[in-house]
Formats: structure tokens, sequence, C-alpha cells
């Protein structure tokens, strides 16, 4: 398996799908993107049942690019990279079904351009988390603007080309930034030697304090304002409000994923002194993003706003688990970005299904849902649970392992930190009771509940929940060994978190009983 290119493939079939999509007729567009990005959904877990989680970096492809600047094409995975893959393809189809019957005209074609984008995104995602030069990866994250521009200025609400116009601003500005740092990375690897950008050689280049400090922040920023990080987070609202359900799952989910991603690959991969030194000052941002994010959404009565300025406060919690610079700090943020994928795609989904049937996307002209869609408001709750950390789904275990991180830290970081699970029950809470309880006006007797394709494009998300919360250990499995290696490099040792169960996976696919 390692000899094939499986990345290769699992990157450039998605694209090719996005461009046979363009191309062929409007009429069966969803039907070739569904089942496009349901061929890598299952490409991806071939990947993964042939992934060692003690194997180090896998499937690795190395082909000379440009080699007057060290520049390869390159792929590899990790434990970090095998999950964000595998977020990315099972995220990807679940948008698609979730928003089948939605276009922009009566004969498709909007529903045509949407699944291109779509697949677009997917394929220059997956090419971010399996880069593994420093060049390529840059390419493909301002890559990632282009679908992403087009799927918020051209499907959603009224404002949207203005959301669309702050979203790319902020991600060319980072890109900028980031430009450069790319740039400086050349001049000390030609330096040093022999110009590269491959990730194994930089990570054992010795950069020097000051060079390694301003790189640092040239990369750190431009991951800041992708996860998005306070505060250069403002861009963040405004896109989830203006654009589609199924859009702000695409970006929220995954695109900003890449920020945190970052962090860890190449932050604290590349320059691990920098990234020390940096700690204090990071950890402030991460605590102000946990508290400002979770009390600006307590006051917001949008619920796509509210939802996304809720994912503010949960990158703060991904970025401080990164910092803590511990083994459960870091597998913590790893566990939160899989989680928060999960629960905050079902959230807006069924966001949008509430969207969808009211009319409406203002909580204040709601309430009295569960009465006459009692599925819908289930589903929402267990979305919403999800979000706040209830014990039993799957991001209470990532937000316990970053508190536990945070409070080891010092008691202080952990005691700030912590407010976000008071805050998170205040806005899910109030926003569940706003929208689902409360008498039934006379405009939403005839509401339809879910119907079975809505039902089963959201039943693998909430599956997902569930099962993670009472076994997380694939995950943790995946997790460890990266999140080890990469402290080693930094310089930092101690005792990875694991969880006993009644089986575990070892290796790739056979449990063994306990």
């Amino acid at each position: 398996m390692n000899d094939f290119p499986i990345l290769s493939l699992l990157v450039w079939l998605p694209i090719a799908g996005a461009i046979a999509v363009a191309l062929l007729p409007a009429a069966v567009s969803k039907v070739t993107g569904l089942t496009v990005a349901l061929a890598t959904l299952v490409l991806g877990l071939v990947i993964a049942l042939n992934y060692d989680v003690d194997g180090g970096r896998q499937f690795e492809e190395v082909h000379d690019w440009i080699e007057a600047f060290g520049v390869h094409y390159a792929f590899g995975l990790d434990g970090l990279g095998l999950l964000m893959v595998l977020l990315t393809v099972l995220l990807v189809p679940v948008v698609l079904g979730a928003e089948w019957l939605k276009a922009d005209d009566a004969n498709g074609a909007g529903a045509k351009a949407f699944v291109a984008w779509a697949l677009a995104l997917e394929g220059l995602s997956l090419a971010v988390f399996c880069a593994t030069d420093v060049f390529l990866f840059y390419v493909v994250f301002e890559a990632t603007l282009i679908p992403a521009y087009f799927l918020v200025g051209g499907f959603g609400r009224e404002g949207r080309g203005a959301a669309a116009l702050k979203f790319l601003m902020f991600q060319l500005a980072g890109g900028l930034i980031l430009l450069a740092s790319v740039i400086g990375l050349y001049v000390v690897s030609a330096q040093a030697g022999e110009p590269s950008y491959l990730l194994k050689d930089l990570e054992k280049l010795d950069i020097g304090t000051e060079a390694g400090r301003w790189l640092f922040f040239g990369f750190f920023i431009a991951f800041a304002i992708k996860a998005p990080l306070f505060p250069v987070h403002t861009w963040l609202a405004d896109t989830t409000e203006k654009a589609t359900p199924g859009t702000g799952v695409l970006l929220v989910c995954i695109l900003d994923k890449i920020g945190t991603f970052g962090m860890l690959r190449f932050c604290l991969g590349i320059f691990p002194e920098a990234s020390q030194w940096a700690t204090p000052l990071v950890v402030v941002l991460a605590l102000i993003s946990v508290v400002y994010g979770a009390l600006v959404a307590i006051g917001q009565d949008d619920v796509f706003r509210l939802i996304g300025l809720t994912s503010l406060s949960h990158f703060g919690l991904i970025t401080l688990g990164i910092f803590t610079m511990s083994t459960q700090g870091g597998t913590g943020a790893i566990l939160y970005m899989v989680n928060h994928g999960l629960g905050t795609a079902a959230l807006f989904l069924v966001a949008g299904y509430l969207y969808d049937r009211r009319g409406t996307s203002l909580i204040s002209e709601m309430g009295g849902i569960e009465k006459v869609a009692p599925i819908l408001a289930g589903l929402f709750l267990i979305a919403g649970l999800a979000t706040l950390g209830l014990p039993g789904l799957s991001p209470f275990v990532s937000e316990f392992l970053v508190l536990l991180a945070a409070f080891d830290y010092g008691w202080y970081v952990g005691a700030i930190a912590i407010t976000a699970v008071v805050l998170s029950a205040i806005y899910v809470l109030w926003m569940y009771q706003r929208t689902m309880t409360g008498p039934t006006s006379a405009d939403l007797e005839d509401t339809k509940d879910l119907g079975v394709r809505e039902i089963v494009a959201v039943a693998p998300l909430i599956a997902a929940l569930v099962f993670f919360g009472f076994y997380p250990a694939p995950l943790l499995d995946a997790a460890n060994p990266m999140v080890g290696d990469l402290l080693e490099q930094v310089g930092v040792h101690d005792d990875p978190p694991a969880v006993e169960g009644w089986f575990r996976f070892e290796g790739t696919s056979e449990g063994e009983a306990h």
C-alpha cells in the first residue's frame, strides 16, 4: 500500500469529480457529486484500515517539483492528518445529502455549482492535510479560498456578497503574511546548505532564535485568522450568518481546522523554541477567545450567527490545548478538532432544517417546534448537548482533556477556561428553549417533521458523537503517537492519556480483549 500513490488518488478524485460535475448536465450533477464524495469516503476508510498507529508518517510520496528552490510534490499521513482526512471525507457527503433539495433556480444550475465547489474544496482541503512540503502546503492553503469564496458568495441569504468579500480579505491578508515566512524558510534552509521545503528536513534545521521567532509569527498569524482566534475572528459570524448551513459546515468544520492543524504541524514542528517562547501570549489570546466567544454567543438572535460564535470559543479551547505543551493538551486538542467538526456540523444542518420550515433564522420568531416536529427537536437537542460537552457525547472527552491540561499549566488558566462549560450551557439551553419549547402558534401547526433523507444525512454524525463519547480509544490511538513525537521535538516528555474499554484497536483493524 505504501508504494501505491493512494494519497494522490484521494486528493485528485474529488477535484476530478468537481470538474466532471461542472461539465455534465445539471440533471445528473447531484448524483455524480454524491457518488464521487462517497467514493472518496470509501478510499479514506481504506487508508485508515491500512494505517499503523505506531508507524509514524505513512503513505509517503515525494517527487521533485521546483528543484532549484527545494520544492517537492510530497504527501504523507500521521495520526493528525489521518483524523482530519477522515473528518473531511465524512462531512462532504453528509453536506451534499443534507442540501440535496436546495438550488438557487428551477433548472438545478445552482445545485450543480454548489456540488462542484464543495468537491473542489474537499480535494484541496485533503491536499492541505496530506502535504509534507511547506511550499506545496502554502499553495493548496491559498487555493482553498477559491471554492470557499464562491460557496459563501454564491449561495445563502441577502448580504452574502459582502460577507464573502470580508472573509476573502481576512484570509488573503493571512496568506500574504504566511508567504513572507515561507520565503524566509527558503532563505534559512539555503544558508544552511541545500534548500528544502520538506518537513522532515525543516524539522531538523537549526533556524536560530531570532529568525525562528519572526518566522513563527508569520505562520501563527495566518493560522489564527484561519482558525479563527481573537482578535482576527470578526469574519466568522458574518460568514456563518449569510452562508447556507452546508457551506457553514464546510467552512467551520473543515476549512477552519486548517488553522489549528497548522499550529500543530508547523508552529510546533518547525519552530519549537519560538512556540514555547510565545506560549504565554497565545494562552492569553486563547482564553479571551474562550470567554468572549461564549459571552457574545449568548446575546445573539440569529441561530447561525450564534453557532459561528460558539466555534470562536471552541477554537480558543483547541488552541489552549495545543499550547499547554502537554500530551493531554495536544491529544485533547486533536480530539476536539474531530469532535467539534461532528457536533457543530450536526448543529448547523439541523438548524438549516429548522430554517427551511420556519422561513427565518431569528430565534425570537421561533418557539413551540418540538410539539409538531419532535424528531427535529430531538436531533437539535443532541447536537446542542454535544456542543456544550455533555458526558456520553464525544466532545466531553476532548474538552475534559484540554481542561486537565489547562489546570496543569496553571490553576488560574484552568479556572478561566472552565467558564466555557457554564457559558456553553447557557447559550445552548437558552437557544433550545426559545426555538423549541413554549406554545405552538397557528402558523406552525402544519410544520412537517424531518423526512427520511434528512434523518439519514445527519445520522452518521449523531452515531459518531455517541460512539466516540463512550469509546474514544480509536481517536486516542491515532493521536497519541503523533503528539508524543511532536512534544519530543519541542522538548517535552510526559505520559499520554489512555482509555481502557472492553476492547481496543491495536494496529490497523483487529481488537484485542482485555
